[in-house]
């Protein structure tokens, strides 16, 4: 098996600027455009640059195609509301979840990562837990647990169920086998733990002991749902943030923009009022095109 080699990889940003929204806003009706600035790929700061929210989107609502409306996030911290004991039950376990560091030391840790190489180049033998091999999945250097600082082994969690649960999205997604992409493309890997940390960023997941964030609130009720609503909204997300990318004709410099525009959509389809389950998702779909 020949694998695609990427030549060029940026570093991992396991804590993400976020864009401030009201910023952003008045930005946007001043028509301030600013000209975006280039970074070298030495720099030890990926994705750093503050951005405009981007308007390209995907998905199957009437709505795509327009601009987001300004989201007031300091109205979301005075909400209050009682958990389920489901609920409860349930976010308390995802709480516990987001607590494990990836420890390279344990064996389950060390036996999750080769399932996920695994799954990922079935014909392939790894030659070890620290080798150059891994810089083919899109890992910063040859040992990925130094990737995984700032968001824990719910990262390679993530990952593992995507290519468990939807293999053949995981593997469109690792192999970038869809659309006119770019030269320089962004790694499989990294991008995945940044999905995980945005997720848990815009969830309020970090705050216990519930999310007083709407986003996370609406979250709840999925997670009532059904428990693994956090891992299948990791792979939505993954897939979105893949159409968005291809959606924008975006390079690697452009990821941090990419990841805000799926940010910004993730969001507005979780408020919409028909969504109970996970699978009411219009971007659900993504994950069998």
């Amino acid at each position: 098996m020949k694998i695609r080699r990427h030549r060029q990889y940026f570093p991992s940003c396991l804590f993400l600027p976020q864009v401030e929204e009201d910023e952003a806003w008045e930005r946007r009706e001043k028509g301030n455009k600013e000209p975006r600035r280039q970074r070298s790929s030495s720099s030890n700061h990926c994705f750093s640059e503050p951005v405009v929210i981007a308007t390209a989107m995907v998905g199957t609502r009437s709505w795509i195609g327009g601009l987001f409306t300004r989201s007031n996030r300091r109205q979301d911290k005075s909400i209050d509301y009682t958990l389920s004991p489901l609920q409860e039950e349930r976010l308390q376990r995802l709480h516990d979840r987001l607590l494990v560091p990836f420890d390279e030391t344990r064996p389950d840790h060390q036996e999750s990562l080769r399932a996920l190489w695994d799954a990922a180049f079935p014909n392939v033998s790894l030659t070890g837990l620290v080798t150059e091999q891994w810089k083919e999945m899109g890992w910063q250097g040859p040992n990925p647990s130094t990737d995984f600082r700032g968001c824990g082994f719910i990262a390679l969690e993530n990952l593992l169920f995507s290519a468990r649960t939807y293999p053949a999205c995981f593997r469109r997604l690792l192999l970038k086998q869809r659309g006119d992409r770019a030269k320089w493309e962004y790694p499989f890997a990294v991008a995945g733990i940044n999905i995980s940390f945005m997720l848990i960023q815009m969830l309020d997941l970090q705050n216990t002991p519930k999310p007083k964030c709407l986003p996370g609130i609406h979250f709840l009720k999925l997670l009532e749902e059904d428990e693994k609503a956090f891992d299948v909204l990791y792979c939505i997300s993954f897939a979105m943030m893949d159409a968005q990318w291809l959606a924008m004709h975006a390079s690697y410099m452009e990821f941090n923009e990419v990841l805000q525009a799926t940010r910004n959509q993730l969001e507005r389809e979780l408020s919409l009022d028909d969504i109970h389950r996970i699978q009411d998702l219009p971007a659900y779909n993504l994950l069998f095109q």
